[in-house]
């Protein structure tokens, strides 16, 4: 499936609109992790730890958007987005979303 931060993706014409689409994941962070995030904000830095975090979250959100699209009878992605926020001190939220198309080839000249 095409997932595209685009509008109107190269040699592809819009068929259909589904609609919205979205792929929401919650996580929290391990009492180790924040222990050990914490200490390496003292020093400064990237703190690997978070950033992993973050990044599986997006690809699960991501995946999940994919499959609520395949669902709806998309082939495509479009306009896709990441929105996130902290939830309490310990957990995050991603979203992934967009608009569900089914898209078609355009004929060549």
């Amino acid at each position: 499936m095409l997932v595209t931060t685009i509008e109107k993706p190269e040699g592809y014409r819009t068929q259909k609109v589904l609609g919205q689409v979205f792929g929401v994941v919650v996580r929290s962070r391990s009492l180790v992790g924040n222990v050990a995030a914490g200490l390496r904000s003292l020093a400064g830095g990237e703190i690997k730890q978070y950033t992993s975090l973050v990044e599986d979250t997006r690809r699960h959100a991501i995946d999940r958007m994919v499959e609520n699209a395949r669902l709806m009878g998309a082939n495509a992605v479009l306009m896709m987005r990441f929105d996130s926020s902290e939830m309490g001190q310990t957990m995050s939220e991603v979203v992934a979303y967009g608009t569900a198309v089914v898209l078609d080839p355009e004929p060549l000249p």
